[in-house]
């Protein structure tokens, strides 16, 4: 009963992770198009949140089955952990203005180690061999799935600091999914979470768009995080017919709720390595829909991200 709960877990954690790399292509497609992230992040939220409202509200009318209340203590703590996933998307997108965009998506991955050492550090035991093994190879996937080896790369230590930011934010995110309230339901957590997310996302688009457009001594501090002036302008509403069904839906609605229903079963460590199934679907993604080239050496980084991820999935008598 155990292992099905934990294979149950492991595939509601990589399809989440999976919807996440389908999103990134939308949101390419969005920057072609002119929109800002702050356009971008503040649609995928706002509608993301409107619909887990309904999402909750039929659950509430309609479902057979009951879930504990929350207390207000976990709500407290799900709207602050929930920050994190505001927090996540912000400091991506700071890294990327300092550094190559290969690199931002390397720190991005140092998550699944920075996973694995809370877990082990809540259970107070060292992580198994190979659970290592599997970790390693998924950051070695990495390197070579960005193809960050044929690449001319400057390094800034801003870049590099906030992409270390959003790695940690990425953990955390995993890790409230993981830990707290996991009597609830994914639903009512996801909205909270979604919420406390929100909060983040609003704070940046009002120093990082609106508020420099309107106001010239918020301009001035806009410089001195970014050097980009054109994302100062009045915000473009057409986002949320264009691209905010989308971005929410595979941003803010379903891959939540999945992680929030599958964390609790697959554990902090493994899930982490399963979420690494992100980058493969991006980079297929945008091979297929966006007509980006993929050398071979990248899909040979796809292809150990997905060993490492059936490695850790392997029966362990088959391997010890």
């Amino acid at each position: 009963m155990q292992q099905n709960n934990v294979l149950k877990g492991v595939l509601l954690v990589g399809l989440g992770a999976s919807f996440y790399g389908m999103l990134a292509t939308f949101v390419k497609l969005s920057y072609k198009e002119g929109f800002t992230t702050a356009e971008v992040t503040t649609a995928q939220f706002v509608l993301g949140i409107l619909g887990m409202l309904l999402l909750n509200l039929y659950q509430s009318k309609f479902s057979k089955k009951s879930f504990p209340s929350i207390t207000s203590g976990d709500k407290k703590k799900l709207l602050i952990a929930g920050t994190s996933m505001g927090c996540t998307s912000l400091f991506y997108y700071l890294a990327v203005q300092y550094i190559n965009v290969s690199v931002a998506i390397v720190l991005l991955m140092q998550s699944v180690w920075i996973s694995v050492v809370i877990e082990a550090f809540i259970k107070k035991e060292m992580p198994s061999l190979r659970k290592i093994i599997s970790v390693a190879i998924v950051l070695a996937g990495t390197l070579l799935a960005t193809n960050i080896i044929n690449q001319d790369i400057a390094l800034d230590w801003r870049g590099i600091m906030w992409g270390l930011l959003a790695a940690s934010s990425f953990a955390t995110t995993m890790f409230a999914a993981n830990t707290i309230a996991t009597y609830a339901s994914p639903l009512r957590k996801t909205l909270y979470m979604l919420c406390g997310g929100g909060i983040i996302v609003s704070l940046f688009l009002f120093f990082g768009q609106i508020g420099p457009y309107y106001f010239d001594g918020l301009k001035s501090f806009y410089s001195n995080f970014s050097d980009n002036p054109a994302n100062i302008r009045a915000f473009d509403f057409s986002i949320f017919v264009k691209y905010g069904l989308i971005l929410s839906l595979f941003g803010t609605i379903l891959p939540p709720i999945l992680f929030n229903s599958g964390f609790p079963k697959a554990g902090l460590g493994l899930g982490s390595i399963i979420s690494s199934m992100e980058l493969p679907v991006s980079v297929a993604m945008a091979f297929i829909l966006l007509g980006e080239k993929v050398d071979a050496i990248q899909w040979c980084g796809i292809a150990m991200i997905l060993f490492a991820i059936v490695l850790m999935n392997l029966p362990q008598r088959k391997l010890n």
